[in-house]
């Protein structure tokens, strides 16, 4: 068994006022608690399995639209060759973007621009990732990936699949190609979802598809890093904007030993449109001891055109700035791991 607790208290400013709240998705780190196991079969063969449950902290409630075991859950085999998964599971999305995106799912970050990457989860999904030296390699495919109706949100998209009479209805495939050195990495993925009856996010047919496509890479200067990427998306289910870019630049540094830094930039803009967002972000972490730290964070997004995104992937319903509007953020948390 194993898990992380991590809460706060934020303040965010919006076009109507102001909020100070104790956010219930994520601060630093979502939330989370699991059991993991492995069976030795002999022959450099093992049996392994995974769950993994997400939940708000503030409330107790559970994330991912209430699944029980919504984070992850999946049994298969693993080996020299790799691991082999059946079951709900992480796109290479998420692996693609690990090293780089280094704010991760912090509150204020890269899910507050596209809130897909915090969840890039596929139900009913075959997975197989292998690392060989230091190259990763990886696929994923989904037969449904996403039963849950949850509203128009990651945690629930409405699009189950596995369906009789359409065999393209509310899959999911992702590729990945990554390479980690000594001091430097790069990484390559492509994720499509697409799309079926009922489907949110504008993704109502079969023949539509939400396409993301991920380079990015890093490098280690002394104890600290610097990376930078660029998500490209294509999203058919957007009659206005289907086509968009973020760009992200991003770097930690241990101040201290037990005092670490991160910094990130993006800048999201649509093709052939006034609507864009930039957002900046910075969190300090102070490590008590290996399993539990104290931290500080604060994001500023400013938007053009209609654009109305929230500095927060906090869920702060009703506090979202208007049309073309900045907002503020601030939060200072704990977390302890065990």
């Amino acid at each position: 068994m194993y898990g992380l607790v991590d809460s706060g208290v934020e303040y965010v400013t919006g076009s109507t006022g102001h909020v100070t709240r104790m956010p219930s998705l994520t601060g630093s780190l979502p939330t989370r608690w699991g059991v993991r196991g492995v069976e030795d079969l002999g022959a450099g063969l093992r049996g392994i399995f995974l769950l993994e449950s997400g939940f708000g902290l503030d409330t107790g409630t559970l994330n991912q639209g209430g699944r029980f075991f919504g984070r992850q859950s999946f049994v298969g085999f693993s080996g020299g060759w790799g691991t082999f998964t059946l079951g709900r599971q992480y796109t290479m999305l998420f692996w693609s973007l690990l090293d780089t995106d280094v704010l991760g799912p912090n509150i204020y970050g890269s899910g507050s621009l596209d809130n897909y990457i915090p969840n890039a989860r596929a139900d009913n999904s075959i997975v197989y990732r292998g690392t060989f030296g230091g190259l990763t390699v990886g696929a994923t495919y989904s037969l449904g990936r996403d039963v849950i109706n949850a509203g128009p949100s990651p945690a629930g998209t409405n699009c189950p699949g596995e369906s009789a009479t359409d065999s393209k209805a509310c899959r999911e495939w992702s590729i990945l190609m990554k390479y980690d050195g000594s001091r430097w990495g790069v990484a390559m993925a492509v994720d499509e979802l697409r799309g079926g009856p009922g489907a949110f996010a504008g993704l109502v047919s079969s023949q539509l598809t939400d396409r993301r496509v991920v380079a990015n890479g890093y490098v280690k200067l002394g104890e600290g890093q610097v990376s930078a990427g660029v998500i490209r998306r294509d999203n058919e289910g957007s009659l206005t904007t289907p086509r968009s870019n973020l760009w992200y630049i991003g770097a930690t540094y241990p101040v201290l030993p037990a005092f670490t830094l991160d910094a990130e930039v993006f800048r999201l803009a649509y093709e052939n449109s006034k609507n864009a967002a930039n957002l900046a972000a910075v969190r300090g972490t102070y490590y008590l001891s290996k399993r539990t730290a104290v931290y500080a964070t604060a994001g500023h997004i400013s938007n053009d055109g209609n654009l109305a995104l929230s500095v927060s992937a906090g869920s702060a319903v009703g506090i979202s700035p208007g049309p073309g509007g900045s907002q503020n953020g601030v939060m200072v948390g704990m977390r302890h791991s065990f």
